[in-house]
């Protein structure tokens, strides 16, 4: 039972430091060491800037890479559709469901369909929790910040989604800071379901899909070298080749 209470209590500083890179408009620092039972409310206080608030209540926009420049139109709940990340290790293939979070998921079916994602690094590793990826501003290969990764995102924020399924090994959902509507661009893949009681504490991360194939290859990006407690930053991070989309 003590050892199982620890693994919950690390997993829950964990939990902690995925709130601290949302990957809002705004750079969001990482959160310093905190006790495990302040975890789920511990974070940043930088919220994102009253420019990526508007632009994400604007609607969509798109710039010169025809990537969104503002929150995109959210997903029917009756549709679905495929995104596959294919990286060095092999691909990771997801299921993206409207139902589950609209505003979420719209979001990063956008983001894949334009290129977003390509080369776009998987910057945290944290083995039997989660994978975090999604940075495009700072965790762009061969470009990647090391000072700055996790902290960056799309250029605008979206509106919050509430979470109505539970989270389990597979899940893939959208990290953010503590302030609300923080959600961006970056994204997390649960690698256990021992995982999920910490990630429920808080509840806000909005689940965008699973994993139908490639488990393993999430796997073995979370068994790279990282960076250790607290941060868990991949040392030598594995970008995403190419993320493309499909629909039925």
């Amino acid at each position: 039972m003590i050892i199982r209470s620890r693994r919950l209590a690390a997993l829950a500083f964990v939990a902690a430091a995925l709130a601290a890179c949302g990957g809002g408009a705004t750079a969001a620092p990482l959160v310093p060491a905190v006790a495990p039972s302040q975890a789920p409310s511990a974070a940043s206080s930088v919220a994102a800037s009253p420019a990526a608030g508007a632009a994400a209540s604007a609607g969509a926009g798109a710039g010169a890479t025809g990537c969104p420049t503002s929150a995109p139109a959210p997903m029917a709940a009756s549709d679905t559709a495929t995104v596959t990340l294919a990286t060095a290790k092999g691909s990771i293939v997801i299921k993206v469901t409207g139902s589950l979070a609209p505003h979420a998921t719209g979001n990063f079916v956008a983001l894949a369909a334009c290129g977003f994602y390509d080369g776009v690094v998987f910057h945290r590793l944290v083995p039997g929790f989660v994978i975090q990826g999604g940075d495009g501003q700072f965790g762009r290969a061969p470009n990647v910040d090391a000072s700055q990764v996790g902290t960056g995102g799309p250029g605008y924020t979206i509106t919050d989604d509430p979470v109505t399924t539970l989270y389990k090994r597979g899940t893939v959902a959208m990290a953010r800071t503590p302030q609300p509507n923080s959600q961006g661009s970056q994204f997390f893949i649960v690698l256990s379901d021992a995982a999920a009681s910490s990630l429920a504490a808080a509840n806000t991360y909005a689940i965008v899909g699973e994993v139908t194939s490639g488990m393993d290859v999430a796997d073995a990006i979370a068994a790279m070298p990282n960076s250790g407690s607290p941060d868990n930053a991949a040392l030598d991070p594995l970008p995403i080749t190419t993320a493309t989309v499909t629909r039925p």
